[in-house]
């Protein structure tokens, strides 16, 4: 374990004055910005406004909608279940959703021929099972879910992956990397290992054990008012921030989840501290360097869509660093991050030691791209100054 890094406060208050600014100039309506280490928080700002339009302060027990930061929630799970020998990661999809030995795969000329290839488990954790992503691009399989309607119905897991399982792959599994419906084909996967609903999986491998109870798919109307809300959106802007409060069927691995920002740092602090958190062991060290280690080499080809990025691979539901360089931000090999859709956004440096945190809402993704290099820079930059 590396020595407890040294910040220099003045230098992130940097940070914090810079959101502070864009708030005033109403380019985002608040944030939540926390830097901690295996021993506790380190630093952090509050800054803006939970909901711009009533005038309401952001509050640090904000909830917020962190999109596809579910994703990375969900691969710690799968691998909870693998160190209980529930799954393995070599394992066929199709032990667990019969459907998925039945796939068809588009050639070419957009002909669907049978799969020569299984997807496992481990293809799920790494975007390599040849699904596509109703969100994005204009791919054959994408445009197969569209007219289907799936992703305009609310379904439950096994609804959702009996219906995606029907519609043609993008490409062969374990061929390429291909941001996906993955994670919720893998949700379906743990609620059938397990023997519960997704949220009652992640409950007992980890958001339990941790005491994380702000994390659900779901909250009741009564935690309405802590909800952080995004700027007015424009009509058609995407995401389309939900609400968390409605009930609903699904418990979407990809993307559902809400969560605070005290309860998403303890998970970090968790796998920064190598899978164990006061006295409480979610993984063991192995499982979590496995996690953050990358998964795809040279054989397995990237999509025209990358967001890991240059100087970055993936492992089992993050992007891993490989190179010093290459990637427009500062950090180490090895460090790892993910993000949501939403605006939130975290990395973990093992090898400095610490983690940061945002937390956001907007829609726009050059603002999203634009805080989370700027957090990168002005983080770094207050790291083992004089």
């Amino acid at each position: 374990m590396p020595n407890a890094p040294v910040f220099s406060l003045p230098r992130l208050d940097r940070l914090a004055d810079r959101l502070v600014a864009d708030v005033a100039a109403g380019a985002i309506a608040g944030a939540d910005l926390l830097v901690g280490g295996t021993d506790g928080d380190i630093w952090r700002r509050t800054v803006g406004f939970r909901d711009s339009i009533a005038g309401i302060a952001l509050e640090p027990d904000a909830l917020w909608r962190i999109y596809s930061m579910t994703k990375v929630v969900v691969s710690v799970a799968t691998l909870v279940l693998a160190e209980h020998g529930v799954l393995r990661l070599d394992q066929p999809v199709a032990d667990f959703i019969p459907a998925f030995g039945r796939l068809g795969v588009l050639d070419p000329e957009g002909r669907v021929a049978p799969a020569q290839t299984a997807p496992t488990v481990q293809d799920l954790l790494r975007h390599t099972a040849g699904i596509a992503y109703g969100y994005l691009g204009d791919g054959p399989a994408r445009r197969a879910y569209e007219a289907d309607g799936l992703l305009a119905e609310d379904l439950d897991n096994e609804a959702f992956a009996a219906r995606i399982a029907r519609l043609p792959l993008e490409h062969a599994p374990g061929t390429v990397w291909h941001y996906s419906h993955a994670t919720d084909v893998l949700g379906r996967v743990l609620e059938v290992a397990g023997g519960a609903d997704l949220q009652g999986i992640l409950d007992a491998t980890l958001l339990g054990p941790l005491g994380l109870a702000d994390t659900r798919f779901w909250i009741p109307a009564a935690l309405a008012a802590r909800v952080a809300q995004p700027l007015p959106q424009a009509p058609g802007q995407r995401p389309a921030f939900h609400d968390p409060t409605e009930p609903r069927r699904s418990q979407r691995g990809n993307g559902g989840l809400v969560s605070s920002t005290a309860d998403y740092a303890r998970f970090l602090r968790m796998l920064l501290a190598g899978g164990v958190l006061d006295g409480v062991r979610i993984l063991a060290p192995a499982s979590v360097r496995l996690m953050t280690s990358d998964h795809l080499g040279t054989a397995i080809a990237k999509g025209a869509y990358y967001p890991p990025g240059p100087g970055y691979g993936f492992g089992l539901g993050v992007a891993v660093r490989l190179a010093a360089g290459k990637a427009p931000v500062p950090g180490n090999v090895g460090d790892w991050f993910w993000s949501g859709v939403g605006g939130t956004y975290f990395w973990v440096d093992p090898i400095a030691g610490f983690f940061a945190l945002l937390m956001m809402q907007t829609s726009s993704a050059a603002q999203r791209q634009h805080y989370r290099t700027l957090a990168r820079a002005m983080v770094y930059a207050a790291l083992d100054v004089d």
